[in-house]
């Protein structure tokens, strides 16, 4: 995996860029924030996923068996932590045509990943799966979450209606070791039943339980997801910053930042990296977008994530991206070696204008577009910059989490700030409780009643 910085920088994009003299004062910055970081991995227990996980594993392993031997279906039932991690790795490794191919092929159960509260994306599920011949894992930390216990409350119905007192073996339950009500369920109902580790949030939780489930019954190996990760736990542990590519990366965002960059867009040139993208963008808003820093002053921090797609955007965003503001950083995610290769042949009537073509591949064609989009922005003075992987396999991925988890926390530091609460998340989930009629929370539902008030002249119905 290589990441170049090159276009950050003033003197490859020009008055835009970030100057080296910003790079120097600021890494006056990396030996406090490297203590810290130093201090704080305890508390962080994500960084311990890859390398303290061994009966876990075997644990999660004897599990996915039993499943890929009894069923035919395997559905994730979370939102954002609990899901985002699951939809890359399956998306970032496995065929993007997965379900669609024969059980022989799959070399296991079709798996799904349900992370709204859609009716009809629920439904449409139901449309597709037999509930008897499908094993359900139920993913919240808290135990708590509105949404997934809606989720697993309709399987449940689903589940007894189908099979009657005989579903114990269909759900899968990870959770917190001790609290919510889902541990509470697991505990009455002798559920099998994973831990979320302390100290791990939910967008840090894909190297456990949380992602590791999915990654066994897709046959994706562990291994190779823990190596690549402890590959780059080694760089991003670095004190100097030319040889920790996390704390360059936390430095180059956070100093576009205070040139007014407050967007930061990830655009894989790969079908299977927009889930990578999509669960960036939950790590990044969320531990980074805070009104309080570390000293209780307003500050209002954070950038935010947009996902993009080489080349599908190329047609939609790039517009933008090269002649708009100079708002953005756009990391561009390349892709040297793809699980296949498809050679354009010659057409089979006269195409004179697109003769060019043929005999080529289409790995050539969007690796071309990767760099003529990146030379485009380049030119119009944007910075960016490129992650390169070699291939789209497990240690690359693994790899990728931790280096953008590492990324990630670095920056919480640079903008001191606390990368690992959601306050914001929190007063929308009390809020939801309120709406939904929760004992204790009629005062806020009073509240919002009170809130909704609207002024009817400014409301349009056609």
């Amino acid at each position: 995996m290589k990441i170049d910085f090159n276009h950050m920088l003033v003197q490859t994009i020009g008055e835009h860029g970030i100057e080296e003299q910003d790079i120097q004062k600021m890494a006056l910055k990396i030996p406090q924030i490297h203590q810290n970081m130093c201090a704080k991995k305890d508390a962080m227990a994500w960084r311990s996923l890859p390398y303290n996980q061994a009966a876990v594993v075997a644990d999660i392993k004897k599990e996915a068996e039993r499943i890929n031997a009894g069923f035919e279906n395997f559905v994730v039932l979370g939102i954002g932590g609990s899901a985002l991690g699951s939809k890359a790795l399956f998306t970032g490794i496995k065929h993007l045509k997965y379900n669609e191919l024969p059980r022989e092929k799959r070399g296991g159960v079709r798996f799904y990943v349900v992370d709204n509260v859609d009716p009809d994306g629920i439904n449409a599920l139901f449309d597709v799966i037999d509930v008897k011949k499908t094993c359900f894992h139920v993913i919240t930390k808290s135990g708590n979450t509105v949404e997934t216990m809606s989720q697993f409350m309709i399987v449940l119905g689903k589940l007894k209606e189908a099979l009657g007192d005989r579903f114990q073996e269909n759900i899968i339950l990870t959770t917190d070791k001790e609290k919510g009500i889902l541990k509470k369920i697991s505990n009455q109902y002798g559920f099998k039943t994973f831990t979320v580790p302390d100290g791990v949030g939910g967008r840090f939780s894909v190297l456990c339980p949380v992602g590791l489930l999915s990654a066994a019954v897709l046959n994706i190996d562990i291994e190779a997801l823990f190596a690549g990760a402890q590959e780059m736990d080694e760089a991003c542990t670095k004190e100097n910053l030319w040889e920790n590519p996390a704390y360059m990366y936390a430095l180059l965002y956070c100093a576009a930042m205070k040139k007014g960059a407050n967007i930061s867009v990830m655009m894989p040139y790969a079908d299977g990296l927009l889930n990578m993208a999509e669960w960036y963008a939950q790590l990044w808003a969320e531990s980074l977008g805070k009104r309080y820093g570390n000293d209780g002053s307003i500050v209002n921090k954070g950038q935010t994530p947009v996902r993009a797609l080489g080349v599908t955007d190329q047609h939609s965003q790039i517009q933008l991206y090269t002649e708009g503001p100079f708002d953005k950083v756009i990391a561009f995610i390349d892709v040297e070696k793809f699980h296949t290769e498809l050679k354009i042949p010659q057409a089979p009537i006269d195409m004179q204008d697109a003769s060019y073509l043929q005999g080529q591949t289409i790995n050539k064609l969007i690796a071309s577009e990767m760099r003529a989009t990146e030379y485009a922005v380049t030119q119009a003075g944007k910075m960016n910059m490129r992650i390169t992987l070699s291939e789209m396999n497990a240690k690359e991925i693994g790899a990728l989490f931790f280096f953008l988890e590492m990324a990630t926390a670095a920056a919480g530091e640079f903008l001191e700030i606390d990368a690992f609460d959601q306050p914001g998340v929190e007063a929308g989930k009390i809020a939801t409780f309120a709406l939904m009629g929760r004992d204790g929370y009629e005062e806020k539902a009073a509240e919002l009643n009170q809130a909704s008030q609207k002024d009817e002249k400014f409301v349009y119905q056609v």
